[in-house]
């Protein structure tokens, strides 16, 4: 009877923890088609969180800019306007200066240890850069480069008096550096744009390009490893600082390293696979460079370091000691680029 009644009294003092914890359902927001492999990356991810949770932590993922424009994504998370985003940081020139190193050229390989590298060695600045919102993990897509309409790009000087939709602001700088002009858009944007003739060209990955369908609007590919995005997924912190310490380890426990490697091995696989894709199609043109002229724009992409070493310094960061920190994480990773 002494046994029942501590056994009573034990499960009154356990049960309530989880009884009076909250549920949440989460708005999940990002700005590219449900067709998108990130569509059912950001599900997979709600599903091990709502399961980590017990069933206290759903979630609903809004595709295609349904509750923002893609720019606005980061202060959407801030703000409470969405409760995760996925963040394109470059499409704000200077707001997120360290962060930029995983977008300059020819330093990562592959988009699932780059993507692992860059969460792993980000981490802690983070904490900086984006103090607004909880940090929850970064990842990048398979390396590509230039994709134009009526002009082929085959080294540096081609990019004289052309028209290009940067990918992020570090292309962006090159392309002003090497003598052309950037025309700003989204994504979801980008074929208008070409067709209409307002851009030459674009940086996109492979995979995407057919997604969107901009290998409809252009003909000339440059098969490079000239550039990666860099992306991360934010979290509102008063909602975040809402939930038990049960549903934090929840998140916690799918905002890392290996979550990082989870969103960034499938995209890279689709951007890998849409290679073959533009080949097979009639009328498009994909070239490699040759040793000389893959030299040639290792060394005009020089200053876009210098460049970021310097916005990093005005951060208040260490510019030498987070470049030798990246490469050597990407390293660990088997990403970094020879």
């Amino acid at each position: 009877m002494r046994k029942a009644f501590l056994a009573l009294l034990l499960a009154a003092s356990v049960t309530p923890a989880f009884g009076q914890e909250k549920n949440f359902e989460l708005k999940i927001s990002h700005w590219v088609p449900a067709s998108h492999p990130l569509q059912k990356a950001l599900e997979d991810w709600a599903s091990a969180v709502e399961k980590a949770s017990g069933g206290t932590i759903k979630s609903q993922v809004f595709p295609a800019q349904q509750l923002g424009k893609a720019f606005d994504h980061y202060d959407m998370a801030r703000d409470g306007i969405a409760d995760v985003t996925y963040v394109n940081p470059g499409y704000q020139p200077g707001r997120f200066p360290i962060v930029g190193a995983g977008e300059l050229p020819f330093l990562m390989s592959d988009a699932t240890g780059g993507s692992e590298g860059l969460d792993a060695w980000y981490r802690k600045y983070a904490e900086k850069e984006m103090k607004d919102v909880k940090f929850c993990l970064a990842f990048i897509h398979s390396p590509s480069s230039f994709h134009t309409r009526t002009r082929k790009i085959v080294v540096p000087e081609d990019v004289k008096g052309m028209k290009i939709r940067p990918a992020d602001a570090t292309i962006a700088n090159f392309v002003t550096l090497l003598g052309g002009t950037n025309v700003q858009s989204s994504a979801p944007e980008v074929r208008d744009i070409i067709e209409r003739g307002v851009a030459d060209g674009v940086t996109f990955p492979w995979g995407s390009l057919v997604l969107f369908g901009v290998d409809k609007v252009t003909k000339y590919h440059m098969e490079a490893p000239l550039y990666v995005t860099t992306f991360v997924l934010v979290m509102n912190k008063d909602k975040y600082n809402a939930m038990s310490d049960r549903q934090k380890k929840a998140i916690d426990d799918n905002c890392n390293t290996e979550a990082a490697g989870r969103v960034g091995k499938p995209w890279g696989e689709f951007e890998d696979a849409g290679i073959g894709k533009v080949k097979a199609e009639t009328g498009q043109e994909v070239y490699s460079l040759t040793a000389d002229q893959l030299t040639q724009w290792k060394k005009a992409s020089e200053p876009l370091f210098k460049t970021w070493a310097d916005s990093v310094r005005k951060a208040g960061a260490d510019p030498d000691a987070a470049m030798a920190e990246l490469k050597a994480s990407l390293a660990k990773y088997n990403a970094l680029a020879q």
